[in-house]
């Protein structure tokens, strides 16, 4: 493992390693590097890490220094001298009625040499272009010719997708494209469709070439005949991404019927003739399988704890019981009422005593007894149970005062009234 630093040069998309010479030297950070035209200003992509020695070229070049207000000085009037040597050469370009398209300048650190990168369609002689530059610079010029990706690289732009070129922003080399990526891709064919801003083929259809080449090979090919849950038929179309079909039946060749790649069974790849070709069963219809989702559910008491009868409640009775106080359920008002019940002492009558009975069947440990509905008793029969309570007291005090029974009559109690007797005149 070697220790080293990765820095990007101005313009440039690729990272170099360099030397660090034991600096410790940070992400962002500009430093001057040696090269083999001499002496570069760079920005550090990647601060100091270790790399294994096969990734390195060997010699590997050193860091001269961490860059300092006077090399940034430099730069800045580097790029003030690029300018003026491109509007200089244009206009030498034209002078000597040369074809071809200045498209950038760049000098080198120490301004001991400028580059000029043009396009040109076939070979252009610029010897006498090159002895006027000299004349005008007093350094060492070099002419590039370039292709049309390798100016739009330098230059920049926007593509069809609205996005900055893949080329200027991170790709470190040109990949090769081919119109057979088009064609595999199920693309329009058409140069204005497919191709970039330099004229050539996008670089982004390499991108998912690998993702279409294993699809073709689990997908059928066009025409080629297939059995489906609904029947035989031709496949007219294949869709790769969504890895569908869509097919012709022979019972119902129109409208095309679309299918998933595990619904159908391939009988014959491609074009030919059905002949000798066995059509199996027809496959069950595909179904995606979802995961099931569990919802916690919460109980919820549709009716309140005093009304319900059924014997998982007799707990629930019981603990309200004993919270009272008194271990009992609750009496009942004056006048033989409930509150939101009938008059009379019916099947509420009845209640605390099967209550009582689901205790002490709790408390024994048996299995509570289901409730049976009772005839309704008449009131006369409840005044025994007033009594008993009207009884109990405390010790020297004063007995409860006696309730008067209730008559389903309704007698009312001032004189006079419905139901009542008239008084004995005196």
């Amino acid at each position: 493992m070697t220790e080293v630093i990765s820095v990007r040069f101005r313009g440039g998309c690729k990272n170099y390693y360099f030397d660090p010479k034991g600096l410790r030297v940070k992400m962002g950070d500009q430093v001057v590097v040696e090269t083999a035209q001499g002496p570069e200003f760079a920005t550090c992509t990647e601060g100091n890490h270790e790399v294994a020695d096969t990734a390195i070229v060997s010699p590997l070049c050193a860091v001269l220094r961490m860059a300092t207000e006077n090399d940034r000085r430099v730069v800045e009037y580097n790029k003030k001298k690029e300018s003026e040597a491109f509007d200089i050469c244009e206009k030498k370009i034209a002078d000597h009625g040369l074809e071809m398209k200045l498209v950038n300048v760049s000098a080198s650190f120490d301004g001991n040499k400028i580059i000029f990168y043009f396009t040109a369609d076939g070979r252009v002689d610029f010897r006498e272009l090159v002895r006027d530059l000299a004349s005008v610079f007093r350094a060492r010029i070099e002419l590039r010719q370039i292709g049309v990706r390798d100016e739009a690289k330098m230059i920049g732009g926007l593509g069809i997708c609205g996005r900055p070129f893949c080329c200027s922003q991170f790709l470190d080399s040109f990949m090769p494209v081919s119109i057979k990526m088009a064609k595999t891709q199920n693309l329009s064919l058409n140069p204005t469709k497919i191709s970039g801003t330099c004229g050539r083929l996008m670089c982004c259809l390499k991108y998912e070439q690998n993702a279409y080449e294993d699809a073709v090979k689990r997908m059928p090919k066009a025409e080629s005949f297939v059995q489906t849950p609904d029947g035989p038929g031709n496949v007219k179309s294949v869709d790769l991404l969504r890895e569908t079909v869509k097919v012709s039946l022979d019972s119902a060749p129109e409208p095309l019927k679309c299918y998933h790649n595990c619904e159908i069974c391939v009988l014959r790849n491609g074009k030919g003739s059905r002949e000798g070709i066995e059509i199996p069963e027809r496959p069950a219809r595909y179904v995606e399988e979802h995961e099931e989702e569990t919802f916690e559910m919460t109980p919820v008491l549709s009716t309140p704890f005093y009304m319900d009868t059924q014997m998982e409640d007799a707990p629930v009775r019981e603990k309200m019981g004993e919270e009272s106080g008194d271990g009992k359920p609750r009496r009942r008002h004056r006048g033989g009422r409930r509150r939101g019940g009938k008059s009379g002492a019916g099947k509420s009558g009845e209640q605390p005593q099967a209550a009582q009975e689901k205790k002490s069947d709790v408390k024994e440990g048996k299995k509570p007894r289901p409730l049976k509905q009772q005839p309704k008793q008449q009131g006369p029969k409840q005044q025994p149970k007033a009594e008993n309570k009207a009884a109990e007291g405390g010790d020297g005090g004063e007995a409860k005062r006696r309730r008067r029974p209730h008559h389903r009559g309704g007698c009312r109690r001032n004189k006079g009234g419905e139901g009542g007797s008239a008084p004995k005149a005196e």
